[in-house]
């Protein structure tokens, strides 16, 4: 499955709000900096989606705020 995620680091807490069945907000607390928040993100969207953080890849967007992530 195939997402669409606006990140939103240094966020007052950890948080996934889904938009619509492919579109999502995920804040983090981690900066954005040495991959920092992408790795919150995984994590986030791992739990939220109940599934290993190994199974959850930013495919696009590594240095942007809106990625594309597959969740295998």
């Amino acid at each position: 499955m195939q997402i669409f995620v606006k990140a939103k680091p240094m966020a007052y807490e950890n948080k996934v709000d889904k938009i619509d069945d492919t579109h999502f907000t995920v804040a983090v607390k981690e900066p954005p900096q040495n991959g920092l928040a992408n790795k919150g993100i995984v994590r986030n969207l791992a739990e939220y989606f109940k599934v290993a953080p190994s199974r959850v890849v930013i495919k696009k967007g590594f240095t942007s705020k809106n990625k594309i992530v597959e969740i295998v």
